[in-house]
């Protein structure tokens, strides 16, 4: 067993790799500019949603005001005969430095999990490839996974699901990558 404050650097390497490896995936490769769709009639819908008023937040549609009445008649209605959609609203854009920081944030605390796994499972001199395996299949399903439930019941596109699993293969690797070469020996 390994103590994790012993893997400081592989954790702190590791986050460093995956944020600017997420940087370089989403702004300057072309990998992700088309995993949204522009809204016909952008701008009406624009003034339309700032004369409604909304607040940031999520909202889906058609939404009945009680679970109860998913079933009525009415509403099912309503719902078959679509369209059906979530909408998440910001505030506006004022800079990233919020959402790059907390970015960084997830980042960091993947690794320290990819680190606790490996410590708790791994020992002092354990070989470059099981270091590897370990701390990248974590890695990898940290970054990963939850975007197929969001492709289930988000409506997430299949095809922008396959980009961030790609983009969490790339994660997963580096991560194993850094705490393979910077696992402590015996």
């Amino acid at each position: 067993m390994v103590s994790l404050t012993a893997l400081w650097l592989p954790i702190l390497v590791a986050t460093v790799l995956v944020f600017l490896a997420s940087w370089i995936m989403h702004t300057v490769l072309p990998l992700h500019h088309n995993d949204f769709d522009k809204l016909p009639n952008e701008e009406s819908f624009l003034a339309d949603s700032r004369a409604a008023g909304w607040r940031p937040g999520q909202y889906a549609f058609p939404r009945p005001d009680d679970p109860k009445d998913w079933m009525n008649e009415e509403f099912q209605a309503k719902a078959n005969q679509g369209p059906m959609g979530i909408v998440f609203v910001g505030p506006g854009m004022d800079g990233m430095g919020k959402q790059l920081g907390q970015h960084f944030a997830y980042c960091l605390f993947i690794s320290v999990f990819a680190a606790y796994i490996g410590a708790e499972t791994l020992a002092a001199g354990t070989e470059y490839m099981q270091v590897f395996q370990v701390t990248g299949a974590v890695a990898f399903a940290a970054y990963g996974l939850a975007h197929v439930s969001h492709a289930i019941w988000w409506m997430h596109s299949w095809s922008s699901t396959g980009k961030y699993l790609l983009d969490a293969l790339v994660y997963g690797l580096l991560t194993a990558g850094a705490f393979g070469w910077l696992w402590p020996g015996a």
